[in-house]
């Protein structure tokens, strides 16, 4: 089921347009596609026109333009990657402090700085809202389930 809090809608028309059978029928449903366009609010009027056509064509022709930077990202899911990154950034930020924190800094040292530089991201958000800002740039994996932000 598709939860529009936190999975982008792009997953949908990817899963859409990539798993077409042989006889070009697509493997994951038209209708899951539409139920969630229905829940994201407004549409782009073309992407609807070719989710409720079932143009695969033209569906992949609008991924493509959404992949290549030539076209903007829905409005939903411009907003679930902000909300995920905002996330983010506050788990790095409490870890960090939590390090900076621990025994050891002395009482009258000026503290120590943190060396932690990635952390897991937060489990509510799927993978594929953290691919998606991987692919963006706007953060680097650390491999093994470790995300890091990129240098300024």
């Amino acid at each position: 089921m598709f939860d529009p809090q936190m999975e982008l809608l792009l997953t949908v028309l990817v899963a859409v347009a990539d798993s077409t059978h042989s006889d070009g029928q697509p493997a994951a449903s038209w209708a899951d596609a539409q139920a969630a366009m229905a829940v994201c609010g407004e549409i782009e009027e073309d992407l609807e026109l070719a989710v409720s056509a079932q143009d695969v064509d033209e569906l992949r022709s609008i991924l493509e333009q959404w992949f290549c930077g030539k076209r903007y990202l829905l409005e939903h899911d411009r907003d679930v990657l902000k909300r995920a990154m905002k996330a983010y950034r506050k788990r790095l930020k409490v870890t960090m402090l939590a390090d900076e924190s621990s025994l050891g800094g002395g009482p009258m040292s000026g503290g120590r700085k943190s060396t932690i530089v990635g952390v897991r991201p937060p489990d509510r958000y799927p993978s594929s809202v953290w691919n998606e800002l991987v692919r963006q740039g706007r953060l680097l994996d650390a491999a093994q389930g470790l995300y890091e932000l990129p240098p300024e």
